[in-house]
This record gives C-alpha cells, sequence and structure tokens, in this order.
C-alpha cells in the first residue's frame, strides 16, 4: 500500500486506515479472536493507521488493539480519542474537555493500550463548556512531554478548527465523510483544512455500511446494533436511502467493482485518509483493495450524479446525540 502525508506535520500513514470501534461495540456481535486476526491481516497489507478511543466499550477497544500489538508496537500509527467522559468504572457522564480530564484521560489510555505513547490523539467531541484553546493547550502539554506525537480533533466546526490551530498544529481532523454525507464540502471545513494544511481523515466511509449494499432491510442488524436508531436506517429515508445504494452498486458493477471499493476509491480521491471499520477478515482486504483504483472523469460524472451532496435522506444522529457535534 502507498503512503502519504497526513497533515503538515510530518506524519505518514497509508491510505486507508482501519476504524476498530466494531471490533468491541455497537455494530451488534463481537469476536476477539476474528478481530486479532483482522487486525494481523491490516499490518500484512500496510494498513498502518489503527482508529480506537476511550469510549469504545468503554476501553475495551483500547485494551484489544493493546493485546494486538504486543511485541510490535511500532507497526501501527495509533490512533485514539478523548473528551467523551468515561469514569473508571466504565460509565459515560457526557463531554469533559478539560485539562486534568484530558491528562487523566490520557494516562489511562497508555495504560489500556500498553504503550509509553499515543501517535495521533484527538479531541472526540468539542466541549461547548471549555474554551477549545485550554483543551488544545492540554494536547500541546502532552505533545511536549513526549507521551503524545500529534493532536486532532474530531467533528468540528470551520472556526473551532481555526481556533484550535492557533494554539498547537493540528494534524488531522476526523470527520464523517462519505458518498452519504458532505456536509464538510459546504460548511467551510474542507476548505480550512487545505488552507491550513491539516490531514482529512474520513469515518463512516461507506455510510455505515449503507454504502456496502449489503444491507437491504432494517431487520439485517442485529438486536443491539446501534443503527436500528439511525434515522437514515428509518422507513421512508431507508427506502430512499436504499434508491441511492443501488444506483452505486450499478455504476460500481460497470466497474467490475464492489460498491463499498468504489465508495472508498471516492473518498480517496478526495484526498482524505479513510478508516472504513470492519471485524472480519474477509471485508477488510475488500476494503484495502480499493486502494488501487483508479476512477476516470467519467466515472466521477456517473458517481456525481447518482449520489450529489445532500442525496441523503435523515439525520446522521438521532437527536439526543445530534447535540454533541460542534456546528
Amino acid at each position: 500500500m502507498e503512503h502519504r502525508a497526513l497533515g503538515g506535520q510530518g506524519l505518514n500513514v497509508g491510505t486507508q486506515g482501519l476504524g476498530c470501534m466494531g471490533m468491541s461495540a455497537f455494530y451488534g456481535g463481537t469476536d476477539e479472536t476474528e478481530s486479532l486476526a483482522t487486525i494481523d491481516r491490516a499490518l500484512e497489507l500496510g494498513v498502518t493507521l489503527l482508529d480506537t478511543a476511550e469510549s469504545y466499550g468503554p476501553f475495551i477497544n483500547e485494551q484489544l488493539l493493546g493485546k494486538a500489538l504486543a511485541g510490535r508496537r511500532d507497526a501501527a500509527v495509533l490512533a485514539t480519542k478523548t473528551g467523551v467522559e468515561i469514569t473508571d468504572d466504565g460509565r459515560a457522564v457526557g463531554l469533559n474537555g478539560r485539562p486534568e480530564y484530558v491528562r487523566r484521560a490520557l494516562e489511562r489510555s497508555l495504560r489500556h493500550l500498553d504503550t509509553d505513547h499515543i501517535d495521533l490523539y484527538y479531541l472526540h467531541r468539542i466541549d461547548p463548556e471549555v474554551p477549545i484553546e485550554e483543551t488544545v493547550g492540554a494536547l500541546a502539554d502532552l505533545v511536549g512531554e513526549g507521551k503524545v506525537r500529534h493532536i486532532g480533533v474530531s467533528e468540528a466546526s470551520a472556526r473551532t478548527i481555526r481556533r484550535a490551530h492557533a494554539v498547537h498544529p493540528l494534524t488531522a481532523v476526523q470527520t464523517e465523510y462519505s458518498l452519504f454525507e458532505r456536509e464538510i464540502e459546504h460548511n467551510g471545513v474542507l476548505d480550512t483544512l487545505q488552507e491550513l494544511g491539516i490531514g482529512l481523515v474520513a469515518y463512516s466511509p461507506l455510510g455505515r455500511g449503507f454504502l456496502s449494499g449489503a444491507i437491504t432491510s432494517p431487520d439485517d442488524f442485529a438486536e443491539d446494533d446501534w443503527r436500528r436508531t439511525d434515522p437514515r436506517f428509518q422507513g421512508e429515508n431507508f427506502e430512499r436511502n436504499l434508491d441511492v445504494v443501488r444506483e452505486v452498486r450499478r455504476i460500481a458493477s460497470d466497474k467490475n467493482v464492489t460498491p463499498s471499493q468504489l465508495a472508498l476509491a471516492w473518498v480517496q480521491h478526495q484526498g482524505a485518509v479513510a478508516i472504513p471499520g470492519t471485524k472480519r477478515r474477509r471485508y477488510l482486504e475488500e476494503n484495502v483493495a480499493a486502494t488501487g483504483m483508479t476512477l476516470t472523469g467519467d466515472d466521477l460524472a456517473a458517481i456525481e450524479a447518482a449520489a450529489p451532496r445532500g442525496v441523503v435522506t435523515g439525520d446522521r444522529y438521532a437527536p439526543e446525540l445530534m447535540g454533541t457535534l460542534d456546528g
């Protein structure tokens, strides 16, 4: 796999990363043996950026990665996140960007990941009660101490990104970006990242699995799969969004690739590092194959016609979660 610079602060990663959240939380049943094998295979294929967060589990996902990287820590670029407060017994409390919490959470993540440093440490969500300058100042202190190599923010507005970057250079901003979610193209975020030389890490590049073409009914989800509450997978929204997926499948079939590969190649073409999440080797291998794809002008025009900006129907989070996003 080719590597590329992620931002302008000296961090290089494979052109596609791996989102590890689903190995431990939110997407139905888990299988540690298969998850560990998937991480092994990812490293074999040249995937280096492994993405987790203290809130995934909570803690379980970080511990899984610590186990997976035992004895080969330097094989991966390890990214984790703070800012969603978790008590030591695993209860989610709410957003917390206070410097004292950031430091406490970092020390806990280092223990769970069994490492002495984090390669890329994100603020998972912006705490509206704490000035971003204070939170980023704490992250900068951790960089100065060598416990963190690079910092970033997740789901931040253009204004917040500028304020954060003025305190300490951001290496990356992580946000949802896919054929189903293109808001950053017109809310100033994408332009800001390009102007400031900050890398874009795209989570949910397959529209939470919708763009894989494998989901045909809300009943395809396990009872404990959180997508059952996602507005885009509900009622009329589901049916209208499925029409878009059918068009993506048609274009993919014409190119003799899978819908997932087409959707990932599009994200890659936009200059982002996608971190599709999977907990199975066969899907990992399918996703990684997209890094070798080239999209022609005709391909891009066909994709744009099938999935123009704003085509998706429904909010991307349930109402109670939308309030955590920095507008």
